[in-house]
């Protein structure tokens, strides 16, 4: 046994000098939860800063406790990063003092000299901590990124709540340094620098039009659903129970061409009437079922991106979706047109009301 393992087995271990059977079993089981801690800690880094706007936004809109956790964590992703590291540190350094030990008591009684027992150790548990607490599960955690963070989303609460507060201090500390030396180095361009620079452009090679998609194109990535979306308040609607005769009025009030029909509020929307489903039943009765031509609705929860409404809608084939809070009820309604005019900006139909530019300057003019 070399200098250093007699030191450890006489200092940290005074009472296994020699293991018995149980104490060896209980330091293998602990050596094992050490290397599935880490396991844990190092695939969540890649895991966890791996995921992308749309993967949290879709996490937001999930009920489970480990999605919360998730969520929650990355809200100071420093601090989480700073825990992290200092639970993988001292999770390592656990198992690496646990793992020496045993492999000291498991060599004591052979010939092999210190130097030999020194080069296993050090060979097997690189070997060990390189494959199966480093490389295979930051491997493991690209290919499965929101299933490996959920796994170990209680573990990094817990690690996370243990190192907060130092965490909190080492992060504070970092960014007056980096402050001070080199200003702030986010690395990314601020959005009204975008805009300017855009603005910058000659007119010879972007009109203002142009300009002003190319704004929406730089932020459309970005947007949800519920800035853009027609809230609650502006949504109009048919009863369920209406009347065929109150329906046409309706629509021809409304002037719109998609409506949701309800039955006892628009919190139970019962489906979507296509106004050009009417066309062909203009001429029945009063008491004509109009029911048969309602359609399915489609519901989208309000913290969905925009960008990826704009391709549901173009499989689809639809143009207009029911918009939903995390609870179920229904926050407003969201069309194509709405989408598209994040981009190309406003688009005025025949029903919009036009601004006359004519303007009353006194009683002659």
């Amino acid at each position: 046994m070399d200098y250093h393992s007699a030191i450890l087995s006489a200092g940290l271990f005074p009472l296994l000098s020699v293991l018995t059977p149980t104490a060896t079993i209980i330091l293998s089981f602990i050596a094992f939860l050490l290397s599935v801690l880490s396991f844990f800690i190092a695939g969540s880094e890649v895991a966890l800063f791996s995921l992308t706007a749309k993967d949290i936004n879709l996490l937001k809109t999930k009920q489970q406790p480990s999605f919360r956790r998730i969520v929650h964590l990355l809200e100071q992703p420093k601090i989480l990063q700073a825990s992290m590291l200092m639970a993988n540190v001292f999770v390592n350094i656990g198992f690496i003092l646990v793992t020496n030990f045993l492999i000291n008591n498991l060599l004591s009684d052979t010939n092999i000299s210190p130097v030999g027992i020194l080069v296993i150790k050090i060979i097997a548990i690189s070997i060990f901590l390189v494959l199966f607490v480093e490389v295979l599960p930051k491997v493991w955690a690209a290919h499965h990124k929101v299933w490996f963070a959920a796994s170990a989303s209680l573990i990094l609460e817990i690690f996370n709540s243990i190192f907060y507060g130092l965490s909190k201090k080492v992060v504070s500390f970092t960014e007056r340094i980096d402050k001070k030396s080199a200003g702030d180095r986010s690395g990314s361009t601020d959005n009204s620098d975008l805009d300017y620079a855009i603005d910058l452009l000659p007119d010879h090679e972007a009109t203002t039009e142009e300009k002003q998609i190319l704004k929406g194109i730089r932020k459309f990535g970005d947007i949800e659903v519920k800035q853009i979306m027609r809230t609650r308040m502006d949504v109009s609607g048919i009863a369920h129970n209406c009347k065929f005769s109150d329906v046409i009025h309706k629509v021809e009030e409304l002037h719109y061409s998609r409506l949701p029909v309800y039955n006892s509020s628009l919190d139970d929307i019962a489906g979507m009437l296509h106004t050009k489903d009417l066309l062909p039943h203009l001429n029945e009765p009063a008491d004509f079922d109009w029911h048969a031509i309602i359609r399915q609705p489609y519901f989208v929860h309000e913290q969905k991106l925009i960008e990826d409404l704009l391709q549901e809608f173009r499989s689809k084939r639809i143009h207009f979706a029911i918009v939903v809070d995390e609870f179920g009820g229904t926050s407003g309604i969201v069309t194509l047109e709405d989408i598209m005019e994040e981009i190309i900006g406003e688009i005025k139909d025949e029903f919009d009301d036009e601004e006359s530019v004519n303007k009353k300057i006194d009683d002659h003019n």
